[in-house]
This record gives structure tokens, sequence and C-alpha cells, in this order.
């Protein structure tokens, strides 16, 4: 790997010593160090960090006394982010099991999937979510559920509550249903604590968009890689206070809202539901002073036409990744903060970062330069040669914070790992380059590769072309089937409020058509109120590349 980006590396050590202790330990040395902290911030409810160890170790010695959690045993976390998800992952943690966190949206049906991998006995569960876990209990392992009502932790707070916020504790009649209260309330006491290092503490899932889903083993080493290294990168310490508004289910949330915070004896503001005039009172009201986000939601938090500087000045700050934040939105975003976008790349299989943008030299649009430790190279997808600078190829990383593997894949890891110089490598499917600075620049997925008449279209760069459109609030781009091209480029826009009904897709088209090569401006484009996106905001483009197909087979 070129060590080209050494030379505007933050004024940090290079390489990063990792805990040879587990993530709960964490817990419970910021406990010891700060008891009277506050830990957790939730719609006018505070923890201390003193509370929230006494509650992580309830909840524990419950699962172990009255669920009968064993040692290495899977326990299904499907929750929204609330301190019961911090609550519950930590005391899973403290019991010597694995976290198998879900995403909250995902059906009964589609659940299914995952217990039956996992062959899960036990899970915690929100209240709200209770209609779909119940019919797995009859058709698959799952044989107990500790259910928690998220209204059992807020406080007064005079801004717009989600309703499952709001919601008041529900009963359940039914054997192998347990009341969060009950477990906080039952005076268990956890046995001892021997997870080490080497043990698997999490299975976070990749989102099953190239295929099953795959679980991520992640051990407790794996995962404190990114947890310190974030720390240090962003200069956490006991008087930051963090906003959480990533899902903590999903990798970025979990280790840079939740993780991240508690080795450093943060504060966590946390968030159940995305709304941008909430995010700003908190941000005011609790001087939150970092805030990892997706670019969609700083794209919304930006076109709010109420926010000010001044509400926002407390923040010292904003990053995320999942995809590159638009140019005139980063700019934006300057000119009312003072702060730059700081983007990372990172994946599930790698529990978050393998690259940050260093703090005090960031690049727009930019992955960053390669995190603690880690081996970044690009080359060919094919023949897997070495690239130079400039050149475009697939990223490999290897690194402390790579995962052991997929879990029960066999043919999967087979794929996912390949060998170059005698070392082990993970294959990320992601096209990119670098610059003569070390700087990585995402150029696409492999799979979204436009080929329209024997060019080769990358979607993200025509989206960043898109984004400079004073109209664009924001667009996605596809491939849609062409008889004359095989394939042509399709854009989808939302645009701002100021300018819907008073600009045609045709005039969108005619000013592409003028900044981009004849292969690859769009050629047809569509306006919508809203896009498809996950849960964590990332544009669901699969999803209208199928729409399209679809259309053009008649089905």
């Amino acid at each position: 790997m070129p060590d080209l980006h050494f030379e505007h590396w933050p004024k940090l050590p290079k390489s990063l010593t990792v805990p040879e202790t587990s993530l709960y330990d964490n817990l419970d040395v910021s406990a010891r160090r700060y008891p009277d902290q506050e830990a957790i911030y939730y719609y006018g409810g505070r923890l201390t960090y003193g509370q929230l160890l006494q509650e992580v170790n309830a909840v524990a010695g419950f699962l172990q006394d009255k669920l009968r959690v064993a040692p290495g045993e899977k326990v299904l976390l499907f929750m929204q982010n609330a301190p019961q998800f911090i609550i519950a992952y930590y005391a899973i943690l403290r019991a010597n099991a694995v976290v198998v966190p879900i995403n909250p949206m995902l059906t009964a049906g589609e659940l299914e999937f995952y217990v039956k991998d996992c062959e899960i006995k036990n899970a915690v569960v929100g209240q709200e979510l209770y209609d779909k876990v119940a019919p797995l209990l009859d058709s698959t392992s799952l044989e107990n559920l500790l259910i928690a009502a998220y209204s059992d932790y807020k406080g007064v707070f005079d801004g717009d509550l989600p309703p499952e916020v709001q919601a008041p504790r529900a009963s359940f009649d039914r054997p192998g249903h347990f009341l969060w209260q009950e477990a906080i309330e039952a005076g268990c006491q956890p046995g001892e604590q021997n997870a080490g290092a080497d043990d698997l503490a999490v299975l976070p899932y990749t989102s099953g968009t190239t295929g099953l889903p795959k679980g991520c083993m992640h051990t407790h080493r794996t995962v404190q890689a990114n947890t310190v290294g974030a720390a240090y990168w962003s200069h956490a310490t006991p008087d930051t206070s963090h906003l959480g508004t990533l899902p903590f289910f999903h990798v970025t949330g979990m280790v840079h809202s939740m993780h991240m915070p508690i080795f450093s004896g943060s504060k966590m503001v946390v968030m159940t539901r995305w709304n941008r005039e909430t995010a700003v009172k908190l941000i005011k009201e609790q001087a939150c002073t970092h805030w990892v986000a997706i670019s969609t939601m700083v794209v919304d938090f930006i076109s709010n036409p109420h926010l000010n500087a001044e509400d926002i000045s407390s923040l010292q700050s904003i990053s995320g990744g999942g995809a590159a934040l638009p140019e005139a939105v980063g700019e934006k975003l300057y000119q009312l903060t003072g702060l730059r976008f700081v983007e990372g790349y990172g994946l599930s299989e790698t529990i978050a970062q393998t690259h940050f943008n260093p703090p005090d030299r960031p690049k727009m649009q930019c992955l960053g330069v390669p995190s603690f430790d880690v081996d970044a190279r690009i080359v060919d997808p094919d023949t897997l040669k070495e690239l130079g600078v400039g050149e475009i190829g697939e990223i490999v990383v290897r690194g402390p914070q790579v995962m052991v593997g997929y879990y029960n894949r066999e043919e999967e890891n087979r794929k996912a790992f390949v060998d170059i110089d005698g070392k082990k490598f993970f294959r990320t499917g992601d096209i990119a380059r670098y610059d003569e600075d070390g700087y990585f620049f995402i150029v696409d997925r492999v799979k979204r590769m436009i080929n329209a008449s024997g060019y080769k279209v990358w979607p993200t760069e025509i989206e960043s072309y898109l984004y400079k459109h004073p109209a664009i609030q924001q667009a996605c781009v596809v491939g849609v089937p062409d008889e004359r091209r095989g394939e042509t480029v399709k854009a989808f826009v939302i645009l701002e409020a100021e300018y819907k009904g008073k600009i045609t897709e045709e005039e969108i088209i005619a000013w592409c058509k003028e900044r981009m090569a004849a292969y690859k401006y769009p050629r047809l484009v569509e306006f919508r109120d809203e896009l498809p996106t996950t849960s964590t905001g990332k544009l669901l483009w699969r999803k209208l590349q199928e729409e399209e197909r679809k259309k053009a087979e008649g089905v």
C-alpha cells in the first residue's frame, strides 16, 4: 500500500494498540471513572453512567437466570434507538453472549430468516415491534421475549415525540413473555464476565441487496479497533456530547453513536426517529458537539428554512458516510457552521470505518485515507494486480477491524477474501481510485456500473453533476434497458420546493447535455416527491432499477 496519506495524517500515532478487553469493560471503566456523568439523554429522560452500568448488570442477570442465556448464544436485538437498545446490547455482552442486531423495519416474514439462520431462542424487542415477532414463536426456535416500552425512559419534553415513544407500557399475558421493568426490578446478578477479545461480540447482517443477507462475525477485538480508533480520530472526551440519529442496529450508528461515546465517557443524545426540527432543538439544548449522520439526513437538515447558525453553534464535528455528500450541500453547511463534513468509508464487514478524512484537512466527496493500521489497495477486479495513482479498480482492505468471516457461509468466505503478497485481504466490491495525496475516492459499486453502448458509466459520477443544479435537492441515477444502447441513463430527481412546477425534465436533460460527455448524460429524467431509502438513509437504487426493468418487460 502506498503511504502517500501519511503526509496529511493528523497529529496522532499512525498505529493503534487494540485493547485486549471486551466492549463491556469499556462501560465498566467509564462508569467507575464518571459515575455521576450523564450517559444518556432521551427526550427529557436522563441516565448517568453509574445508573447505566447498574441497569446493564440487572438485565444481564435476568437474561442468565430467567431466560437461561448461555455463553456464546446469539440473542436477537430488535429495537429502534432508545436507552433500552444500549442497555440490552451491553447486557447481552455482559452475559457472555452475542448480539444479533436486526433492522426494525423488517416484516415478520423477513425476520424469520435471521431467527432461523442463528437458531435464536431469546430476543429483546421494542413493544411496537411485537406483532412482527409473535408469529415466529410458533414457527421457529424462538422461545422467550423481553419486551421494552420506550416511554419508560422519556422525561418531560416539549418537542415532537414519535408515537412509539409516547405509547404507554403494554401488558403481555403469555408464557415466555417478560416486561423490561421485570428485568430491572428482579434483582438478578450476572455470573462471571469472561468473554475475551477474540470471542464473538456481534453479528451485524449485510443488507442482502446482492443475495441472502450474511451475518458478519465480529469479535470484541474487531469492534474495539474501530471504537478506539473513532474516539481518537474525533477527539471524543467525557465532555463531548454526541447526537445519535443513525440507527444503532447499523454499524456506523453502533460504533460512532454508542460504542465510541461509552468508551470516552461522553453523553449520548438519543433520537428514536429522525426529525430535523427535533435535531436542531437537541443540538441547541444539549450542547451537542458531535453528530455522525448520513448524507440524506444532512441534505434534509440543511433544507430546513428555520435553521440558523446560532442554534447549532455547539457543533465541533459533523461526519458520516454511506454516500457522498453533494458538493453544494457541503458548501452550504460550511457557510452556516464553519465546519466541513468529514466523510468516511466502511462496511458491515469492517464494523464501520476503514477510511477517514483527516478532520483538519478533509476533501469533499472523498472516502478519506486508510485508518489506523489499515492496508488498503486498489486492484484490478479480475487479475488482482495492484494499481497506482488515479487508476480505477476495486478496494481491498486488511486491518484489525475486518470481520472473522460470514456466519455459516463457507462459499461466500472463499469469494470474499483474497491473498495478496502472502496477506489476507477483504474484497469490498467497491470501485475507487486514490489521488497523489493518498486520499481514496469512490467511483461506484462493481455491480452498479451502467454499460451504455459499450461505455462504462458510473451513476455516482452523474449524481455528483446533478447536485450542482440549483433546482435539485436529491438525485438517484440508474441504468434502464434500451433497445439501441443496451442500457441508457435515467435520473430520478427530487426538486427543491421553490422550483416545483417551474422547471421541466427536458430542461434538466439539456443542462446535463451541456456539461457531460455524450455517452454519460441522462436521456431520461423523472421527478419524484420522494425516493426509496433504507432505514439508514441510503438510496435504494436497485429498487428503482428493478421498477424500470419490469416496465421494459411489460410486467
